[in-house]
């Protein structure tokens, strides 16, 4: 069995509060996105698990499969206020994928320890088998932690 699961780090200067703030709500995903693929959103910020919110999509950015523009529902599937958050993608096809993204969050010393992590180790077999996966590379979720740094910075910076 190959990898299933990708995850990197990076320490950000910032409180973990500050950075849970932005990656619980919808807002901030699509702020941090690295694949350009998030557009919008509808719905507000996640206060626990089982909480969803709209994310409107646009897959040309990625230029990988013609799925053009559509929605996706963000369910929220682990919640541990400014420790971690995690979230599966519910969305129009059918077997839904079932892979989990999310981020922990570690105070340390200067900062927050930031994981940005991509699970697909319980998804769909019928996916595995389409070798669909990883849908986002290694690479987008480090630059997405970049974003998400640059995001904080600027927000430390209007307070």
């Amino acid at each position: 069995m190959g990898v299933e699961r990708l995850q990197v780090q990076r320490t950000i200067a910032a409180a973990p509060d500050e950075i849970f703030h932005i990656l619980s709500d919808p807002q901030g995903h699509v702020d941090i996105d690295s694949t350009g693929m998030l557009q919008s959103f509808t719905g507000a910020p996640a206060q626990g698990v089982g909480d969803t919110f709209v994310v409107h999509m646009d897959r040309e950015a990625l230029n990988d499969y013609p799925l053009g523009q559509y929605d996706v529902t963000v369910t929220i599937a682990s919640f541990d206020r400014d420790r971690e958050i995690s979230w599966t993608i519910l969305g129009r096809i059918r077997p839904q994928m079932g892979h989990v993204y999310g981020y922990q969050l570690e105070p340390v010393e200067h900062g927050t320890l930031v994981t940005s992590f991509y699970d697909w180790s319980n998804a769909d077999q019928h996916w595995k088998d389409a070798g669909v996966f990883p849908v986002v590379s290694e690479a987008a979720l480090r630059a997405t932690l970049g974003i998400l740094a640059r995001v904080v910075a600027r927000g430390q910076q209007t307070t």
